[in-house]
């Protein structure tokens, strides 16, 4: 089965509002054997969407639209898919009955706009929306047929998994697939394909990089008979392959999985951001429970800061200046010891977009002292590609997950050298 995507709104085409509706739809249909082969974004405007409609079923066999489909006067995808059909809108008595129910349980007063979502291509199928009011459509249409899911993400997502997904696998007879995603950090993306080049020669095995900085998720597909049963082996091959760089499956974030280490030791961590200003507490505090493994933080960005909140040697910032793995060091400890924590974790660099003392952009330090010690890693330059103002959001963001990473290896008594070699070769580089 072919299917296009066509999502819906001037906010999206004009940048406005980020697409996340697509991004979700491509992964969850690709995640169950159904081909996409286009997607497409047009604005509020009925010619628009009936000539997109069509000219995506010349080519698949179904398309899959989202937004326009709620009370407003720009809401004119039902309007579109109408004409597409060569049929009138009716009103659906049984839909104006539960709009109007619904409102009433609210306690407001209807408008008669929102009386719109009742309106729907005649001979059109109602799709049952349980978590919102506009419910989607599905429309025969000359060349095939058209799903028609609300703009609103947790809606178009809820009709999605209850009603299009089962739909579409038993319309197509797709084989059975199996899925796992793995998390990595501090591998390059370059670094995981060539590893597993021996599982992309598996058969009926199809391996997905999904890179961020600093991490690289592999999604892995096994179609065909006893597929569950195959993924159990492939994914276990692909851990030999990576080693200790798999953090975690699924959704599980870097910092869910250093919280359950923490958790089971009993133990709490304490971080000093300089260049992160406060995001690697953010990420740490971000998981429920957090209040049991985190102490707390503090954002040291000034010199100053760093020593008389953090006790890090006067004439180490006067020789060397704020970014030197001594500096991250001394924050690491300063921390442990001043909130009480079994670790400090500190970050010290250069963010950019400009360099700073001398140093480059990407010029990155990170601290972790545990019971007793102190210790420096990482440095002294990230791989930071590109250049320009986004610069530092990839370089913060790299620098949080190496971090973490650090924490997690320490906690679980592994190597703290960066799998790519940037450690190792900066070690070899101080002698």
């Amino acid at each position: 089965m072919r299917v296009e995507l066509l999502t819906v709104g001037d906010e999206l085409l004009l940048g406005d509002t980020i697409n996340g509706n697509a991004a979700w739809l491509g992964r969850r249909l690709a995640d169950h054997g159904v081909e996409v082969t286009r997607s497409v974004v047009v604005g509020d405007e009925l010619d628009v969407i009936v000539a997109a409609v069509a000219s995506a079923l010349d080519r698949a066999d179904a398309v899959i639209t989202t937004g326009g489909l709620g009370p407003t006067y720009d809401d004119v995808t039902r309007d579109a898919l109408a004409r597409a059909a060569g049929v009138a809108l009716v009103r659906d008595p049984a839909l104006e009955r539960r709009l109007r129910e619904r409102v009433a349980r609210s306690g407001r007063e209807l408008q008669p706009m929102a009386l719109r979502m009742a309106d729907v291509p005649e001979g059109a199928r109602l799709l049952a929306n349980s978590a919102g009011s506009a419910p989607g459509l599905r429309v025969e249409l000359p060349g095939g047929v058209a799903y028609a899911l609300p703009g609103v993400p947790f809606e178009m997502r809820t009709i999605m998994d209850e009603v299009v997904l089962p739909e579409l696998a038993e319309i197509a007879g797709l084989p059975s697939v199996a899925r796992r995603t793995l998390r990595t950090a501090r591998l390059w993306e370059s670094v995981v394909a060539t590893r597993l080049a021996e599982v992309e020669a598996m058969d009926g095995v199809k391996l997905a990089y999904l890179p961020d900085p600093a991490e690289v998720k592999i999604r892995i597909t096994v179609a065909g008979r006893d597929a569950a049963g195959r993924l159990a082996g492939v994914e276990s091959r692909v851990r030999e392959l990576l080693g200790p760089s798999v953090y975690g499956v699924e959704d599980e974030s870097l910092s869910l999985v250093v919280h359950r280490l923490l958790l089971d030791r009993d133990e709490t961590v304490a971080t000093a951001e300089s260049l992160t200003g406060g995001l690697i507490g953010a990420e740490l505090t971000a998981t429920p429970g957090s209040s049991g493994t985190y102490a707390g933080g503090m954002v040291a960005y000034a010199t100053g800061l760093k020593r008389r909140l953090l006790g890090v040697p006067g004439d180490l910032l006067a020789e060397h200046g704020a970014v030197h793995p001594d500096v991250a060091a001394g924050m690491a400890a300063g921390v442990r010891d001043e909130l009480g924590a079994t670790y400090g974790l500190a970050v010290t660099g250069v963010a950019g977009p400009d360099p700073q003392d001398g140093r480059p952009v990407g010029t990155v330090y990170v601290g972790l002292a545990g019971p007793g010690d102190s210790l420096s890693v990482v440095g002294p330059k990230l791989p930071v590609p590109g250049t320009g103002p986004e610069i530092r959001a990839v370089v913060r963001r790299m620098t949080v997950v190496h971090a973490l990473e650090l924490l997690r290896r320490r906690l679980l008594g592994l190597d703290v050298a960066d799998e790519s070699g940037e450690a190792r070769a900066d070690r070899e580089d101080r002698g």
